[in-house]
């Protein structure tokens, strides 16, 4: 398996997946969004899955489990008061209170490397339960 990228603060990888899925939803438009996962065994950043273009919001946080860790990103697709077709990507820190303390400091070292490794993410959020990343908070950030 070829390895796209290592982070170099705990020694995680970032497969080859992981940036195509990304540059596939950016440019080619296939996926609305992207989840990630760390295989703590393997040490590599998975695509753990990919919202087709018919998805939404709601699919993605739908997709994130209640008590582990995520990250994901997301081609919010908006018009602007000017009438301009605008896209904007997230990324999403997903930690939820429920997970465990390894898990929580697992991917709050490994996302800064993550997130070099995704060239054109325009925001972050970082949540711990849903009420942080409801869809009002993306549509809010992309003005």
């Amino acid at each position: 398996m070829a390895m796209a990228f290592k982070m170099a603060t705990i020694g995680m990888w970032v497969t080859d997946e992981c940036k195509n899925s990304f540059m596939d939803m950016k440019w080619k438009k296939v996926h609305k969004f992207v989840v990630y996962k760390i295989d703590e065994k393997s040490r590599l950043v998975t695509v753990d899955k990919v919202g087709g273009p018919g998805e939404g919001y709601d699919d993605l946080a739908a997709s994130l489990p209640k008590d582990d860790c995520r990250y994901a990103v997301f081609d919010f697709d908006f018009v602007t008061v000017d009438n301009c077709r605008k896209s904007k990507i997230f990324f999403i820190y997903w930690s939820p209170t429920a997970s465990r303390i390894r898990a929580k400091f697992l991917y709050a070292t490994s996302k800064d490397g993550l997130r070099r490794a995704l060239d054109g993410i325009h925001y972050e959020v970082q949540a711990t339960d849903p009420t942080e990343m409801g869809f009002d908070i993306i549509q809010e950030r992309a003005k």
